[in-house]
């Protein structure tokens, strides 16, 4: 959105640059242009043929590259060059306020200190009014920190052109990531396969545990249904509890008699014994 409302306001101009056909008219065009309200990107006026013939003229070539600062140059890189033209007040704060989405995409340059030392600024205070007037034009979404002197920016702009050479740089950059990113895919697929491998290791020991638990299981309920089914045997007398007690001298019944004489003897003689 801030992309088209720049390239709207600099049409006016492209219109303009066509008729500009001395290099003092080209020169006024890039002043008028720089100064003019919500112009941001200048890669277009740039290119035309009538502001790249400025580069021939002896008289009017610094405005050509006054206009390159102010397409992907700094604050910065305008103070450090030569016989430049100077700077009316528009054309000061839009610098600063571009330098100042170029500074932004490295953290360590957003601190009080190095913003003014980057945009020329004496005090903390026209740092956090620059800031607050970029915020109020679009160029970027920020908090200003005045505790630590530094200011927090979480979206920028796309509003500042490419310089000459950029552009392989950055399909190195986009490549470098790519393979990254693929590498990094990679290393997920394989950890992932991992995963499941042990989860299906697991799977398999977990049955072969819960298989082996129920069998021993299956044998504990037979052993104590067998259990059940003799607890009343004694097998060293050959006789059950009740025979043993009615033989000590009580009235047995007809179907507890199921001891051989030779037992019967044996009782009666404990009998007399505890008579006497």
């Amino acid at each position: 959105m801030e992309q088209t409302k720049a390239l709207n306001a600099l049409e006016p101009f492209l219109a303009l640059s066509k008729s500009a056909s001395s290099p003092r008219a080209a020169a006024d065009l890039i002043i008028r242009a720089t100064s003019a309200p919500n112009t941001y990107v200048f890669a277009e006026l740039l290119q035309t043929p009538q502001i790249q013939a400025l580069s021939s003229s002896s008289e009017f070539s610094s405005h050509l590259s006054l206009l390159q600062i102010f397409s992907y140059g700094t604050f910065e890189s305008y103070s450090a060059a030569q016989n430049l033209p100077a700077l009316n007040e528009a054309q000061t704060l839009k610098l600063r306020q571009l330098s100042l989405l170029t500074l932004a995409s490295d953290r360590t340059k957003l601190s009080y200190t190095s913003l003014k030392r980057h945009l020329n600024l004496s005090s903390a205070r026209e740092v956090e009014d620059l800031v607050i007037t970029a915020i109020y034009a679009g160029l970027l979404e920020a908090t200003l920190d005045p505790a630590r002197e530094a200011v927090q920016v979480t979206r920028i702009a796309p509003l500042r052109d490419l310089p000459p050479g950029s552009v392989p740089a950055m399909i190195a950059a986009l490549k470098g990531w790519s393979s990254l990113c693929t590498s990094t895919i990679a290393d997920i697929e394989a950890h992932s396969e991992t995963i499941r491998s042990a989860a299906t290791t697991r799977e398999k020991e977990q049955r072969t545990a819960d298989e082996k638990l129920k069998r021993q299981m299956e044998g504990l309920q037979a052993l104590g249904k067998l259990g059940q089914g003799g607890r009343d045997v004694l097998p060293r007398h050959g006789m059950n509890k009740r025979s043993m007690f009615e033989g000590a001298g009580h009235p047995a019944d007809e179907g507890s008699m199921d001891l051989d004489p030779a037992a019967w003897s044996e009782l009666g003689a404990r009998g007399s014994k505890r008579k006497i």
